[in-house]
């Protein structure tokens, strides 16, 4: 349907609101298996963003579980999120939406990510910072593994 045709760079947005690095780590492993995304991004296919992004995305579930991991809404984590959502929003769009799909993911990963971070302080009462992030990780990892898939997937 050419009207849920941008879902995926929404969705990757989602996913970003709470795992910066997340949408990028899962573009990264798609592109490494060989599978191309519906927009069109020359960055994506240099073998040091795609080695650069899965090592970033592994490092941000590992840091996050430190006391002394900043808030996804600090301005360097808010700036993460809009770079990330939106190459991974422009690679999920459809060729020659790209900008849209880019927009799309930016405009519901920051807002987003303050309704997150509640939800993660409120998790973090009740069970602890590493449970609830391992929880988290759990959750958002098979997000964007899902949302990427269903991306590649309506391109064939």
């Amino acid at each position: 349907m050419k009207s849920l045709s941008l879902l995926p760079s929404v969705l990757i947005g989602v996913v970003a609101s709470a795992r910066s690095m997340t949408p990028m780590a899962a573009i990264a492993a798609a592109r490494l298996a060989h599978q191309g995304t519906p927009g069109r991004l020359v960055l994506l296919d240099h073998p040091l963003f795609k080695v650069g992004a899965l090592f970033m995305g592994v490092g941000e579930l590992l840091g996050d579980k430190m006391k002394s991991a900043p808030d996804r809404t600090v301005f360097l984590g808010l700036l993460a999120r809009v770079m990330s959502a939106g190459i991974a929003g422009a690679a999920l769009a459809p060729h020659g939406r790209e900008r849209l799909g880019a927009g799309l993911a930016i405009g519901t990963a920051v807002p987003l990510a303050y309704l997150t971070l509640a939800g993660r302080k409120q998790a973090m009462a009740r069970i602890g910072q590493t449970r609830s992030g391992l929880i988290e990780d759990a959750f958002v990892v098979a997000a964007g593994a899902a949302v990427v898939a269903m991306a590649l997937r309506g391109r064939r």
